[in-house]
């Protein structure tokens, strides 16, 4: 999905899909020429389940669509530090985070700081000494609980409710 296109924008045509029961197993990757923009940030509130920069090589498009197509999530290489700095700064900690947050267990609470800081199934089991499945099972459940369908939003919510800080893990 464009960010920039006639008639209406790719944000809201992506809000729109999100909010459709209809379209719920349909999933978004946001394309834009700007690295860093706040278009980036109001896609990711909007379930978008990725963003990349229109410059991506074909066969890494292609490589991302299918990604997403089986349920991941991503941001471009380029970007991702930006947007991660960048969230941890919209809202320092606090008790929002705390109440947003009260579903999950600590464990549950433990693996959501590690998907945010970017580690996959298998490094959150060998961190937290369990297998990748039960991580797995552990991301599955928290993305349930927070009402969210990928990685890319719990690292969102993570970020915005001071569960995690950019450059801390």
């Amino acid at each position: 999905m464009d960010i920039r296109m006639p008639v209406i924008d790719g944000i809201e045509a992506t809000r729109r899909i999100a909010a459709d029961r209809i379209l719920d197993g349909v999933r978004v990757i946001m394309l834009t020429t700007y690295q860093v923009d706040a278009y980036v940030f109001e896609a990711l509130r909007h379930r978008a389940a990725g963003f990349q920069l229109k410059d991506i090589e074909p066969d890494d498009l292609r490589a991302a669509i299918r990604d997403v197509a089986f349920g991941g999530s991503l941001l471009a290489p380029a970007v991702t530090r930006c947007v991660v700095e960048e969230f941890a700064n919209l809202k320092p900690p606090g008790a929002a985070g705390a109440e947003r947050l009260a579903p999950l267990t600590d464990r549950e609470r433990d693996v959501l700081a590690l998907v945010a800081a970017g580690l996959s199934n298998e490094e959150i089991g060998k961190e937290l000494i369990m297998s990748p499945l039960t991580a797995k099972t552990y991301v599955s459940r928290a993305m349930a609980k927070l009402g969210e369908r990928d990685r890319a939003q719990l690292v969102v919510i993570a970020y915005e409710n001071g569960l995690v800080r950019a450059g801390e893990r």
